[in-house]
């Protein structure tokens, strides 16, 4: 269901959100249900609309849509005459009007496109390029200093073909497979390439999935170092490994009756390179002549590389599914609301004047108390100012200081007045100040040139006053104190957990209103 998902938020131009609707939706206490989506939709401010519509109403629907296709959910996108259904797999069908209203459940999930252009994809293709570019350098500077003949030279495009193929195997292994790789390995009903790669029957021929990486990446730095030599060298291995792709094509035929189409992809190559180096080379006058080292240099290198990096991948995927179990435990609002703590006393705590940001009529009402010299306070801001950024209309953020008005030996002072003295003469600067003092985090000197130097008068003093006896009557003597509600943030929740809340706080602030 997920892939889906993700896919129809590109679709609608959501690509910032994907990331963030994958850990929302996957940690939601009612995933995988249709709640779930839309409640994690309305968590990121994603306009949508979860309804069951009269077969009738079909022509009336968007150009794309999620819905309910026997029992599954499907993407939907509808043109003139005819639709076609993605499936989670990646799999597609064209159908009718009339085949595809026969089947269908009338329950839609549609979400409103995004109009504000993404950089998302630019970003993430500039991420492969660094992988990619390096390998470029080195294959040029080697075709610049080393002596290719057309067999080195095929060889080592090949070999190339190869590791990227490999590499997108290992990313399907690992649930890193992006849309593109599965509709390759999903272009009919009998191709799935996360079935053949995840089978117990791949784990034993040695882990498959890594065979391909090894032996390309392999080939393809043997063949850097010395190319006439490992050339001949990766040919007649290629020539030895034919056995294996028999018996790898056998599987998929016979046994699991599904086709990896990047397998076959490498098989492939494979049988390309071994027939190509089979009717050009000489073996009998060629091979006697070889250097084994660079090769076996290269082997030596790469697999204990390969040793050392995909243990690291198998425990972050472990993580991250650990992660994903925590996170879907801690998002239980009603515990969430239980270990939330009454203040001692909350009166004139709504006299209190600190700077303010967001919506002040939102349903979540945010306050933080920090002191300029707490190295705490500057993640505690950090946190509170970009939820109150990202969720502009939902959450207000206020920010009140603890610091004792009667130290003039306290050189932090100057920043609490200063920043209070902007809020109240200067409101526009406030957040640009603070920015520089808790996010940025200026020097004591650097700040006080750029923002100090204000003639702190009555109104400001009195506000530092009410603020730190108010701390002192409940017994705040630390910071940051967080309060959301008026109430004591949870212990064990960090601020940056509370988007996990907003419709919770929403749904409880409607109940109240209508109680009343």
């Amino acid at each position: 269901m997920l892939n889906i998902l993700k896919r129809y938020l590109e679709k609608s131009n959501y690509i910032e959100q994907r990331d963030d609707f994958e850990s929302f939706f996957l940690s939601h206490p009612n995933y995988p249900s249709v709640f779930a989506i839309t409640d994690t939709l309305d968590s990121l401010s994603i306009p949508n609309i979860a309804i069951k519509i009269p077969k009738e109403q079909f022509v009336e629907l968007p150009d794309s849509f999620l819905t309910l296709f026997k029992q599954s959910m499907v993407l939907v996108l509808k043109r003139d005459n005819d639709v076609t259904i993605e499936f989670e797999d990646g799999r597609e069908r064209n159908l009718s009007f009339n085949e595809f209203l026969t089947d269908w459940d009338q329950i839609v999930m549609a979400i409103e496109p995004n109009e504000v252009t993404n950089v998302k994809n630019k970003r993430d293709n500039l991420k492969r390029l660094r992988y990619v570019v390096p390998v470029i350098v080195l294959v040029a500077f080697s075709i610049i200093y080393n002596e290719y003949s057309t067999t080195s030279l095929i060889l080592l495009l090949t070999s190339l073909l190869g590791l990227g193929t490999s590499v997108l195997i290992l990313q399907e292994k690992f649930g890193y497979a992006n849309g593109m790789v599965s509709k390759i390995c999903t272009m009919n009903s009998n191709a799935s390439c996360n079935s053949v790669i995840k089978s117990d029957s791949g784990k034993k021929w040695i882990q498959f999935s890594d065979l391909p990486f090894l032996f390309f990446g392999i080939s393809v730095m043997s063949i850097i170092i010395q190319p006439k030599d490992a050339a001949i060298i990766v040919g007649m291995i290629s020539i030895m490994s034919l056995p294996v792709i028999l018996y790898s094509i056998w599987l998929q035929k016979v046994q699991l009756k599904k086709w990896c189409v990047l397998c076959l992809m490498v098989s492939f190559i494979v049988i390309t390179q071994s027939l190509f180096f089979g009717i050009v080379t000489q073996l009998s006058t060629s091979f006697s002549s070889v250097r084994f080292f660079d090769f076996l240099f290269s082997v030596f290198f790469f697999a204990s590389i390969w040793m050392l990096v995909k243990p690291i991948f198998e425990e972050k995927i472990v993580a991250e599914k650990e992660v994903i179990r925590l996170i879907k435990f801690k998002r239980n609002y009603k515990l969430f609301n239980h270990m939330t703590k009454e203040i001692p006393s909350l009166w004139g705590f709504d006299q209190l004047q600190g700077l303010s940001f967001g919506n002040k009529q939102a349903d979540v009402q945010l306050t933080i108390i920090v002191s300029p010299s707490c190295v705490h306070c500057h993640k505690a801001f950090e946190d509170a100012f970009k939820l109150m950024i990202k969720f502009p209309e939902r959450i207000f953020l206020k920010v009140l200081f603890n610091i004792n008005p009667e130290n003039n030996e306290n050189p932090y002072r100057a920043v609490v007045e200063n920043l209070l003295f902007i809020g109240n003469y200067f409101p526009e600067k406030a957040l640009d100040a603070i920015i520089d003092w808790h996010i940025e985090k200026m020097g004591l000197e650097e700040w006080n040139a750029k923002w100090g130097g204000n003639i702190i008068d009555e109104k400001t003093s009195k506000q530092i006053h009410q603020q730190y006896d108010w701390c002192g009557e409940n017994g705040f003597n630390y910071t940051p104190v967080k309060i959301i509600n008026d109430k004591l943030f949870p212990e064990g929740y960090g601020i940056d957990e509370l988007k996990y809340f907003l419709n919770d706080f929403s749904e409880e602030s409607v109940t109240l209103e209508t109680a009343i």
